[in-house]
C-alpha cells in the first residue's frame, strides 16, 4: 500500500513549486479513498523530487497540510541529505533524495508532529473524511491557493 512516484525538478523555482503542489494533490486524492478501507492507515504515496531543494517544497508542503489535515491526511517533507535525530537523540539516516510522503494520519500520535501549529494539530486529531472538497473555499490553481495560505497564520 506504499507507492513511490518520481519527478525530476526541472524549470524555475515557481514552476517547480506549482508542479510539486499538483503532485501532492494527486497523491492525496489517491490516498484518501484507501484510508476508509481495512488497513487503510497503511496507505502512503511518496513523491520523490529529484533535484528539488527545500525551498520549492516549503509552500506546497504547508498548503497540502492545511488542505488535507482536516480530512485525516499527513504530509511530510524530507530534503536530501538533511540530518535529524529521533526523540531519543539517535541520528536518523539522511534521505538520499528529497521526498514528500502523503499518508493517513495516526490521530493519537500525529498531532505531536504539529505542536508548533496547535490549530492544525487539533484539526488532525479530530479529522473526519466526509468526502468534502478540500478546495471548497479556495481555487485549486497554485498561485491562488498559495495566496490563500499566505493570509492564514504563519507557517512553521
Amino acid at each position: 500500500m506504499t507507492g513511490w512516484t518520481v519527478y525530476e525538478a526541472v524549470g524555475d523555482a515557481a514552476e517547480v513549486e506549482a508542479e510539486v503542489f499538483c503532485a501532492g494533490v494527486q497523491a492525496a486524492e489517491w490516498v484518501r479513498p484507501f484510508t476508509r478501507r481495512p488497513r487503510g492507515v497503511l496507505a502512503c504515496e511518496n513523491i520523490v523530487l529529484v533535484g528539488a531543494d527545500s525551498a520549492v517544497m516549503q509552500w506546497p508542503h504547508w498548503v497540502l497540510k492545511l488542505l488535507y489535515g482536516p480530512v485525516g491526511l499527513m504530509v511530510g517533507k524530507f530534503t536530501a541529505g538533511e540530518q535529524h535525530a529521533d526523540r531519543s537523540g539517535r541520528r536518523i539516516p539522511a534521505p538520499p533524495v528529497s521526498f514528500m510522503p502523503v499518508r493517513a494520519a495516526v490521530r493519537p500520535r500525529d498531532p505531536r508532529f504539529l505542536a508548533a501549529t496547535p490549530e492544525l494539530a487539533s484539526a488532525v486529531e479530530e479529522a473526519v473524511d466526509d468526502g468534502r472538497d478540500v478546495f471548497e473555499h479556495t481555487s485549486c490553481e497554485w498561485q491562488e491557493v498559495k495566496q490563500w495560505a499566505q493570509r492564514l497564520p504563519p507557517r512553521r
